[in-house]
């Protein structure tokens, strides 16, 4: 049965997280990063049979989402990097052991939370779903337009009013912190995110030193994390080894990763899991 458990990270934030234990033996121990604004009851499908696999799954919510939220997101202070260095880092802590094999599953920005982690060196590899640059540039044109009325109309009227990108009221998944907003829309403006900006110096010497293998799966269909956005992004992996795996099929979107229909990418992801020593 899922356990929900409470991970304190080190600057002492309460973060809401979910054990799936294996079923029988374990063979491994799969932390899911998930997207940006998406609760980690999202993922439920993927971490139940990822269970009967064998691997133990532990799902959690970044700071400022789903069951780490707090009553008001006005006045938090939080960004990505945030998520990336503390948030997921206490989680990789919290379930890291030795002679344990332990991965991470990584949906859209889940991929980018891998290059801020101070502990990556704990991971004996990565598998990554639609993670790529959200330059518009990548994306089709109708979706480009959305993007662009998005960032310059409605989520500036929305973050004057409440203080925060509340989200839920555009039915695009859980409100976001400022920081998170204001980080994203900046990032948004480079071709390769945050490795153009020139702000964001630290965060491509991060990157550059991740050295855990991965693998990149993104589909052809998918408006927000394409191949080519992928491309763009995780070229800052220079020293990683990784792969990339693109699919065809039609009408596969940003978030069909984890749904039923997509059980047979589970089934090689786990398959690559199971290789790694």
């Amino acid at each position: 049965m899922p356990d929900e458990k409470i991970i304190h990270t080190r600057d002492g934030y309460a973060l809401g997280a979910t054990r799936y234990p294996a079923t029988g033996p374990e063979r491994g121990c799969l932390i899911l990063a998930g997207a940006t604004a998406v609760p980690q009851a999202f993922y439920r499908r993927f971490a139940e049979y990822a269970a009967t696999q064998g691997y133990s799954v532990t799902t959690f919510d970044y700071r400022g989402v789903g069951r780490s939220a707090p009553r008001s997101l006005k006045g938090l202070d939080c960004d990505f990097v945030t998520w990336g260095r503390r948030d997921l880092a206490a989680v990789v802590e919290a379930e890291w052991s030795p002679g344990r094999k332990l991965g991470l599953v990584a949906h859209s920005f889940g991929g980018h939370a891998l290059g801020l982690l101070p502990n990556h060196h704990l991971l004996k590899g990565a598998w990554m779903f639609g993670t790529g640059s959200g330059w518009r540039g990548w994306m089709p044109r109708l979706e480009q337009l959305r993007v662009l009325m998005l960032w310059n109309v409605i989520g500036p009227l929305l973050v004057r009013r409440y203080g925060y990108l509340a989200w839920h009221r555009l039915g695009f998944g859980a409100d976001l912190p400022l920081g998170v907003y204001k980080q994203w829309k900046r990032w948004c403006r480079f071709p390769r995110f945050f490795l153009d900006d020139p702000a964001e110096g630290e965060i491509v010497k991060n990157f550059s030193e991740v050295r855990t293998p991965f693998v990149a799966v993104n589909a052809s269909a998918d408006r927000w994390g394409s191949p080519a956005a992928r491309n763009a992004l995780l070229s800052g992996y220079t020293n990683a080894r990784w792969q990339a795996i693109d699919i065809d099929t039609p009408g596969l979107g940003h978030m069909d990763y984890f749904r039923p229909q997509s059980a047979y990418l589970w089934a090689d992801m786990l398959a690559w899991f199971d290789q790694l020593q």
